[in-house]
């Protein structure tokens, strides 16, 4: 069967995908591909972009401090710290990889999309291994590179459609390859959609060398397929023919012995599983876990159940966020620094699944979201966003009227004095801390463990946290605005 690297529909899928579904994210990898191509750019260009936009400065700073990326094991509490410890690029290259995950995690998902969004990031890790296992420098743009080369393949699973419906059909109903199916269904394998597109965003070099190149290769671009191969079998389970071929032509690169590579592999995909939950792909996360056991078992196509493991509250995490915040305070950070800072301390520290911090608006009428992590918060954020009617038996006007904090469960609190914020949330277990000036409340502080009651030393943290805020706001670096951070 033919492949048609040319066809008129691939040109028609990529103008599609690039013009009318994702423009976002083509925008933002114009402003991030302008800088990176300028020798003369400065770290503040680049902080400026991503400061722009308030969850991938989160998502930025968050795996900015993940072990996985900072080698030096140095706290990174702004952007500009990030671009020092981390370099330049690779700084530019992970919010450019933020911004491609977000874009569709936002696009109406399919189980579909999980399960290649699941490939990408298994790929990556496995590459980036490969690659640092030969003793090369260039792990971090082929991690990247990896998690870039199916961006045809989760763009299509995320707009295709009514035409993704057919060929999910095809591909279960017609006992044909994945890619035989995409030719009879499109006309041309989505391969060749992730290499178009790669192509018109520019998404770098190694990306469309892996897509495009010699299969024979042994430069870097051959760790990105091995680690494309590698996500593909471990769904077969590690046992398989297919697997073991891969794992011979791996212990053949990377010159170590077939058991010991067996081994690292194995350890590389818990890992793959753990760093597609900080990127806020917790679902993709859960089918790597899975499909990479023993036992063969195919990935999950359907709708896929939150992550169920949920870590401890972390003094010591808590205590350096705070730290960081009160230099940060005393420095005047941007807004959207402190914001996240503060948000990231109570998701991390404090152990929750959402928070949302949301400000008044300059004529203090409503209360509106501003900043938001953890697992589906930036839709709660985007929902969050109430009248101020001046009731002092609901808990929102209660907290910035009379700066009442709020503990709200289900037995201990009357329903009407959350209903309208429970309608929201849609959670009967959460807290509320006012912030701002004394004698002025400037905003909330929201979070919940979806379900999950606060303790004592939980809520103890959490106003801790909603304190430095406020202290953040007397001295000058937190105001009032009329409109939403980043819009």
């Amino acid at each position: 069967m033919s492949h048609s690297p040319n066809s008129p529909d691939l040109a028609v899928w990529i103008e599609r995908i690039r013009g009318r579904e994702m423009p976002v994210f083509a925008r933002t990898v114009a402003a991030l591909r302008h800088i990176i191509g300028d020798d003369r750019a400065s770290a503040s260009a680049l902080a400026q972009v991503i400061l722009k936009d308030a969850p991938m400065t989160a998502k930025v700073l968050r795996l900015a401090n993940s072990a996985y990326f900072n080698h030096s094991n140095q706290a990174v509490s702004t952007v500009s710290r990030a671009i020092v410890v981390l370099g330049f690029d690779p700084v530019a290259e992970l919010a450019l990889s933020v911004a491609l995950i977000d874009s569709l995690l936002a696009g109406g998902l399919r189980g579909r999309i999980h399960v290649e969004m699941a490939r990408s990031f298994h790929a990556a890790v496995q590459a980036r291994w490969a690659v640092r296992r030969r003793g090369e420098s260039q792990a971090e743009e082929v991690f990247i590179a990896a998690l870039l080369s199916r961006v045809g393949e989760m763009a299509f699973w995320c707009f295709g459609g009514e035409q993704a419906r057919v060929l999910e059909r095809c591909m279960s109903q017609a006992h044909l390859s994945e890619e035989e199916a995409q030719q009879v269904v499109l006309g041309f394998s989505l391969r060749h959609l992730s290499a178009g597109l790669v192509r018109e965003w520019r998404l770098g070099a190694l990306a469309a060398a892996a897509l495009d190149g010699d299969t024979r290769s042994r430069g870097p671009e051959r760790a990105v397929r091995l680690g494309q191969r590698l996500a593909l079998a471990a769904e077969g389970g590690w046992s398989a023919p297919v697997a073991r071929q891969v794992l011979r032509e791996t212990s053949d690169y990377v010159g170590v012995p077939i058991d010991t590579v067996r081994e690292e592999v194995v350890a590389n995909a818990a890992q793959a599983a753990r760093i597609a939950a900080s990127f806020g792909a917790a679902e993709a996360g859960q089918i790597i876990a899975r499909s990479s056991q023993e036992a063969p078992s195919p990935p999950e196509v359907g709708p896929v159940a939150p992550a169920a493991v949920r870590e401890a509250p972390d003094a010591e995490l808590q205590l350096r966020i705070l730290h960081d915040l009160a230099a940060m305070t005393l420095a005047r950070a941007p807004l959207p620094e402190i914001l996240l800072r503060v948000a990231d301390g109570v998701l991390r520290g404090v152990a929750c699944e959402r928070v949302v911090l949301a400000l008044l608006t300059r004529d203090r009428a409503r209360l509106q979201g501003r900043v938001a992590l953890g697992q589906g918060a930036e839709a709660l954020c985007s929902r969050f966003d109430f009248s101020m009617e001046g009731d002092p038996d609901d808990v929102l006007d209660a907290a910035i009227d009379s700066a009442q904090a709020c503990r709200i469960d289900a037995a201990g609190l009357e329903r009407s004095a959350a209903a309208r914020l429970r309608q929201v949330t849609g959670c009967d277990e959460a807290v509320l801390v006012p912030f701002g000036p004394v004698g002025r409340q400037i905003g909330v502080l929201y979070a919940d463990r979806q379900g999950r009651p606060f303790d004592d030393e939980a809520w103890r943290a959490v106003q801790h946290f909603a304190l430095q805020a406020g202290l953040a706001a007397a001295l000058g670096a937190l105001e009032p605005v009329g409109s939403r951070a980043g819009s």
